[in-house]
């Protein structure tokens, strides 16, 4: 039987959910990652070997019923165990206006973003319930509280995030579970690195910090939501963006 605490991180094979794992990993807690496909999770497992962190990669369709109830089992199955703290970190963009945006480019952002949130919060929260302990943390953005053009599908799946979040929270307070947001702004990632410096310089110049920030200022936020420090905080959106949004 594991003696460590099991923190699940989905979408944890790049960028903010591989900082966040490797967070985790240096407060002890044994890490679940998942990807979405076989070819990042074996390139997750290297990145975990390499790091020494202890835990396993597993694929994950976020949005797929059964494939979140398969890991579930599996999880359950390896360590004898369920996951004390769960990262909702997977996620999409699918930008577009609204007067051009497809259905499909609608319904996949909220089926990827927030429905999915719903199903693997609906699985993974109830161990906790009878445990009577555990953290729920998840990934918004600051768009979901300023808006962004070419942007309604994605927003509304972060806003209803936050509202989800909230909502939770109040349900499983008295049984030691805590439910947060973490909502960043433009963090430096691959997809930042497809920007060219005049890019970078504008959105810099937007943040009172006048610098993007590192998926590390997200990972040491979701660290301290993960821990005791914080088992008094609870149905909360904690910004870490420089300064963009006050």
């Amino acid at each position: 039987m594991n003696s460590k605490k099991i923190a699940l991180v989905t979408g944890a094979t790049r960028g903010i959910g591989l900082a966040i794992a490797k967070e985790l990993a240096k407060s002890d807690f044994l890490i679940i990652g998942t990807g979405t496909n076989e070819k990042s999770v074996g390139i997750l497992k290297k990145e975990m070997e390499s790091s020494r962190i202890e835990g396993s990669a597993y694929v994950l369709n976020i949005k797929d019923k059964d494939s979140i109830e398969k890991l579930y089992s599996d999880i359950n199955s390896d360590y004898s165990e369920t996951p004390d703290v769960l990262v909702n970190n997977a996620g999409i963009t699918n930008d577009n206006l609204l007067i051009r945006m497809s259905d499909e480019q609608w319904f996949e952002t909220i089926n990827t973003n927030l429905n999915s949130l719903y199903l693997i919060s609906k699985v993974f929260v109830k161990p906790m319930i009878k445990k009577k302990k555990g953290r729920i943390i998840c990934i918004s953005s600051v768009v979901a509280s300023t808006g962004n053009a070419g942007q309604t599908n994605y927003v509304s799946s972060k806003s209803g995030m936050i509202g989800f979040c909230k909502s939770l929270s109040k349900e499983v307070a008295t049984r030691g579970i805590t439910v947060n947001c973490v909502s960043p702004g433009f963090i430096e990632t691959d997809m930042t690195d497809r920007l060219n410096e005049t890019q970078k310089e504008q959105i810099s110049n937007g943040i009172p910090m006048a610098k993007m920030g590192k998926a590390e200022d997200i990972a040491y936020m979701v660290a301290f939501l993960a821990s005791d420090k914080a088992s008094y905080i609870t149905g909360e959106t904690i910004h870490v963006n420089g300064g963009l949004y006050m």
